[in-house]
């Protein structure tokens, strides 16, 4: 009896079938029934019977660690998907012991979680982290690119990488600078965990396949296009922020519409019998086409780099918290103002060698410190416009400047992997 065996459970008189999901604890099955819901029943107190057996199960064993590879093959004309777990909703599971959800699942409990994805691809599995994505840092995006980079040089046609909502977008920004990937790489997640009736998990695990498979050769994030489950947007890895805590829509591209659009109904039929479901994305704009790179990483990154956001009333002693940081990247107001007092603070960290890259804390629109005064003197102290950069993204690509650029100043400006567009239009 496995994870992904469908059974039949009987305890106290209550009958119930469905399959048979990971568990959290020793003494407890999971059993999630037709309807979407999970029930917890006690091992000594359930009679089981296995009706079905999940032919792509496979024992537990070390799969859980982190570093393992483990391969599930469906056919020899499928494309290889490699599936890299770093934790997340999307890899997680309600704990009947507190009623939490937590982190447990691997990359081939998700596979097992979501049948769907079977007869799609044949796929790797391989665990880089096991958290939440809070917990995410600098040293594991270092980690996370050299896993991809790795599962590419081993012929791999596609990379999804299963990540909590929460930090996302800025993983998604940090492969965009740390690889160059001649195949997709597509960040995936879920808002509601596979417990829930409501759960995005299935659609964004299958349609994250699906552009893992495509035409696109950038570093994608994969989430719903909207509240109904008809379709699940592609967003470029450094144009994409969460802008809802729970909707399952809850990513938006910055400035622009998505990248793409993948329709769930036509990649569900045509994916299922392993065919790339080309039919099924709409690409709205340009993008790097498979192929059209060749694989190359720069993991380099500069730790050093904090994000400051300027309050109205903010006590300049603040920032003496960022002496000898290498890096500082300021949300400032509208256009990128702070207030006036604050300047020769930041004079002082440019002048003791720190970069500081001003952005905006406007959802859109672009970084202009020339219209008034107080944007000239910030010109004049050092700082340097970040453009249209999603601050976020500006304080990955600085970490990444620092670490990896002949001239830091030169590479903040220079658009790098679309994180600074052409020009700022209205995106909604």
């Amino acid at each position: 009896m496995n994870p992904g065996d469908r059974v039949r459970i009987e305890r106290a008189g209550v009958t119930n079938e469905g399959v048979l999901m990971p568990s959290t604890t020793p003494d407890r099955l999971v059993l999630k029934l037709e309807g979407g819901y999970n029930v917890g029943v006690d091992r000594e107190e359930a009679t089981v019977d296995v009706l079905e057996t999940d032919v792509h199960a496979i024992d537990d064993g070390d799969g859980a660690e982190t570093g393992a590879v483990s391969e599930i093959d469906f056919g020899e004309d499928l494309p290889t998907i490699s599936l890299i777990s770093t934790g997340g909703t999307i890899a997680s599971t309600v704990d009947y012991r507190t009623g939490a959800v937590t982190a447990r699942f691997d990359a081939e409990d998700v596979l097992r979680a979501v049948p769907d994805l079977a007869g799609r691809a044949n796929y790797r599995g391989r665990v880089v982290a096991n958290i939440l994505s809070e917990n995410m840092d600098p040293s594991i995006w270092r980690e996370l690119a050299r896993a991809v980079h790795e599962e590419i040089e081993a012929g791999a046609d596609g990379v999804v990488v299963m990540h909590g909502t929460d930090t996302m977008q800025y993983s998604a920004a940090a492969l965009s600078f740390m690889l160059e990937t001649p195949v997709p790489v597509v960040l995936t997640g879920s808002q509601r965990s596979a417990d829930r009736p409501s759960s995005d998990n299935v659609m964004n695990a299958v349609c994250a396949v699906e552009a893992a498979k495509s035409d696109c050769a950038e570093v994608l994030v994969c989430m719903h296009a909207d509240e109904s489950d008809r379709a699940c947007a592609l967003h470029r890895g450094t144009r994409v922020r969460k802008n809802h805590t729970s909707r399952r829509d809850a990513f938006e591209t910055i400035g622009a519409k998505p990248l793409a659009e993948i329709d769930y109904a036509t990649a569900s039929e045509a994916g299922a019998d392993g065919e790339a479901a080309e039919e099924a994305i709409t690409f709205r704009r340009e993008h790097t086409s498979r192929g059209a790179t060749d694989l190359d990483i720069d993991p380099d990154l500069d730790p050093e780099v904090e994000l400051l956001k300027f309050t109205p009333g903010m006590d300049p002693a603040a920032l003496e918290y960022l002496e000898g940081k290498s890096g500082v990247v300021v949300e400032g107001t509208g256009l990128g103002h702070v207030n006036t007092d604050l300047i020769p603070r930041i004079e002082e960290l440019v002048d003791d060698g720190t970069l500081v890259v001003m952005t905006s804390q406007c959802l859109a629109g672009r970084v202009c410190d020339r219209v008034y005064d107080t944007g000239r003197d910030l010109l004049d102290a050092g700082v340097i416009e970040g453009e249209d950069m999603l601050p976020g993204t500006a304080t990955v690509k600085t970490m990444w400047a620092l670490a990896n650029a002949e001239d830091p100043v030169e590479t903040i400006r220079t658009p790098i992997a679309g994180e600074i567009t052409d020009e700022s239009r209205p995106w909604r």
